[in-house]
């Protein structure tokens, strides 16, 4: 029976540390700026008006025809320009492995986005005034969106809150903003969801090991009050006025 007391013990510990780490990070959820939280301090999410002169946009069966099979096209726009966007393989959500060819609606020639590109891109989704610092080519995983499975550009600016841009490699897409308010928040995020491992999700091991915790606390804390009853631990004390 001493070993389920121990075992006990520790458990409660356990459970408790996460209970206090739960409230505190609730309590922030609260009190935090969420448009901050969500990077968008800088984020520039205004897009003027793109004219595409469709005379010269070449037909969608001859782009079909050119590239190797697609499960769809479509007609995008980058820094005022048409492309189009063959998807040949494609994951569930925007966040999961593709693999996409990006192609110039004018011309018909493949694009490929490179550094001056992938900046072009980053500058044209900041809204504030400093100066790109670096720019790096990453492959997942990533430390400020470990959902993201594609390869993918981070374009670093030299602004107070060392602000980063993420565009997605093969599409052009913006994968978003991250800086110092976002990286805060993440660390509540890991906190709240027992994501230890970075991987963006609640469905993770630390917190299937904290049910099975949470489980044994409940079945230990039964045995031991059996325990006490047969032991005559618990006694009723009436007091007579």
């Amino acid at each position: 029976m001493l070993w389920v007391r121990k075992l006990h013990k520790w458990a409660s510990v356990i459970v408790g540390i996460q209970l206090l780490l739960w409230l505190i990070s609730g309590l922030y959820f609260n009190l935090m700026d969420h448009n901050k939280a969500q990077g968008r301090t800088h984020l520039n999410d205004t897009h003027a008006d793109v004219v595409i002169e469709t005379h010269r946009l070449l037909e969608p069966s001859t782009i079909l025809a050119t590239f190797k099979p697609s499960v769809s096209l479509n007609l995008i726009t980058l820094l005022g320009k048409p492309y189009y966007l063959l998807t040949h393989e494609k994951g569930l959500y925007n966040n999961l492995n593709h693999d996409y060819t990006l192609v110039d609606a004018y011309d018909g020639n493949p694009v490929v986005i490179d550094t001056t590109m992938a900046q072009q891109l980053a500058k044209a989704s900041y809204s504030g005034e400093a100066e790109i610092s670096s720019t790096r080519l990453l492959t997942p995983p990533l430390d400020d969106f470990p959902k993201q499975h594609n390869d993918t550009w981070q374009i670093n600016f030299a602004d107070n809150i060392t602000t980063s841009v993420y565009i997605e490699a093969q599409s052009g897409r913006l994968v978003g903003h991250s800086d110092e308010h976002t990286r805060l928040a993440d660390v509540f995020f890991m906190l709240h969801f027992m994501d230890y491992t970075n991987q963006g999700s609640f469905n993770n091991i630390p917190i299937m090991m904290f049910a099975f915790i949470t489980l044994w606390l409940i079945f230990s804390g039964l045995i031991w009050v059996i325990d006490m009853l047969k032991r005559n631990r618990y006694r009723l004390k009436l007091k007579g006025k």
